[in-house]
């Protein structure tokens, strides 16, 4: 089990925790003290600690907004190219999943940004920042052309628009002995701390930074659900992706 923060080794590999209140760390609870709760002692978390899988779709989705946010910071078309050919190197398909929504919304700016950056908006930012620089113009145009062919699958994606102070919790399965990927990738509009959870409470995935993106990978012991809690601490509303391969 592990929660990648890919963000700091971004640069070398595309171009070649305050604690939160909300979120206490769950543990499974001790069964009763009967002949029957005995009898069947609690489960451990459904994760395989020694196991490792190769990083596929999710893994390069969320790189690609990380590498975004980056370039965008540094004004360096090359590297949000790069997120571009990232980002449309993978299809997407949108499917429903099953989620649950708390909280009392904050004042603040309820409407906030529709959906985070996709493929086709990472180019025309690195067509803007290119300029008049005819070496990066031309990397561009010859990205854009190339743009959806080859395109590899493995990813599903839901989109929410959490406001401010509420939280989503969805439920999602994976299958035992089987990589499982999942990402949050938000707007940039306000911070989101994730916490994912086995069928039995125990934490698999903890992120409290001060980030709107998070992936996390592991390798489920045994077929179960797992739930992937979104908090909100902003006020401005926060449209964000679920992930998952």
């Amino acid at each position: 089990m592990t929660l990648k923060a890919i963000f700091p080794a971004l640069a070398t590999t595309a171009l070649v925790a305050f604690s939160l209140p909300a979120f206490a760390q769950t543990t499974t609870e001790a069964p009763a003290a009967d002949a029957t709760a005995a009898a069947t002692p609690a489960k451990g978390p459904n994760v395989k600690s020694s196991a490792v899988g190769t990083k596929g779709a999710v893994a390069t989705l969320a790189m690609a907004q990380d590498l975004y946010t980056l370039g965008m910071a540094n004004k360096d078309a090359l590297t949000v190219l790069t997120a571009a050919k990232l980002a449309g190197s993978v299809e997407v398909k949108d499917v429903e999943r099953k989620k649950e929504t708390k909280g009392t919304e904050v004042a603040g700016d309820a409407e906030g940004k529709d959906m985070p950056v996709d493929a086709a908006t990472m180019m025309a930012s690195a067509k803007e920042l290119a300029g008049e620089d005819e070496v990066l113009a031309g990397l561009v145009e010859d990205a854009m052309v190339e743009a959806g062919r080859g395109r590899v699958g493995g990813a599903s994606s839901t989109l929410s628009r959490l406001p401010g102070g509420q939280t989503d919790t969805w439920e999602v399965p994976f299958y035992g002995d089987s990589y499982a990927e999942l990402a949050v990738v938000g707007d940039g509009d306000s911070n989101l701390d994730v916490l994912v959870t086995d069928e039995n409470g125990n934490t698999i995935c903890y992120d409290v930074s001060w980030s709107d993106k998070v992936y996390c990978d592991f390798v489920p012991s045994w077929n179960g659900y797992f739930y992937v809690t979104v908090q909100n601490n902003g006020s401005s509303r926060n449209s964000y992706y679920l992930m998952t391969n």
